[in-house]
């Protein structure tokens, strides 16, 4: 598709989607008649997000004749189309408590959060032996919150954990030291016989977050 079709594909859904959160729950014929457009073309878009997970629909059967009508509503996962200003919210708190508490309190502050956060990870990893397996494992809980983690299995035996994205940039950029506090809870969860360095950081620009995982020769695995 051309470029400049693809734009306007993306336009067009983008007002659905728009619509959706003003108006929804709402049927394809109500949403259509709000954007001035056919019900045909808002069904194609409505079932395009559907696929992708961004909208979801039930019936309306408090019709007493004729078919039940498909009520449309935006799922979660539609949030990423609008603001949100959580992120800045979040690195004004952490300069401000810097600024009040001093730099020792807020090194305490991100130390408790590590060992609340660490603490929850061996809950969640506990039964999980191998080292492929905690790494696995630590990759669909980063996910669960966001990150886009994967898991990476390198020719010399060792691992690759990789964030496609930061779930907390705005906060990592005001307070540097979240960054830290993170290598070292995957440290204490992947544990002490584990090798694990940051080979690339998306604060410093690059694409991802990558780290590199290795164990020592007695716990290695392929």
């Amino acid at each position: 598709m051309p470029g400049s079709a693809q734009k306007t594909l993306h336009r067009r859904r983008k007002r659905v989607i728009e619509a959706l959160k003003r108006s929804g729950p709402a049927s394809a014929a109500g949403l259509a008649e709000e954007l001035e457009v056919t019900a045909m073309a808002v069904r194609q878009h409505l079932y395009q997000l559907e696929k992708e997970g961004i909208a979801r629909h039930e019936e309306d059967r408090s019709r007493v004749q004729g078919r039940p009508t498909k009520l449309w509503r935006l799922t979660e996962a539609a949030a990423e189309f609008f603001p949100d200003g959580h992120g800045e919210l979040v690195a004004g708190l952490l300069e401000d408590l810097r600024a009040t508490l001093g730099e020792d309190a807020m090194n305490r502050l991100l130390a408790q959060r590590t060992a609340r956060q660490t603490a929850d990870y061996r809950k969640r990893l506990d039964g999980t032996e191998s080292l492929r397996d905690r790494l696995q494992g630590l990759a669909a809980l980063r996910s669960e919150e966001g990150y886009m983690a994967e898991v990476a299995a390198q020719a010399d035996g060792s691992f690759l954990l990789i964030e496609n994205h930061c779930a907390i940039c705005a906060a990592a950029r005001a307070c540097t030291g979240l960054c830290a506090q993170e290598l070292a809870c995957f440290q204490a969860v992947l544990g002490e016989k584990v090798h694990i360095e940051r080979i690339s950081h998306i604060l410093a620009g690059a694409a991802r977050c990558a780290y590199r995982v290795k164990a020592s020769r007695e716990d290695a695995e392929t």
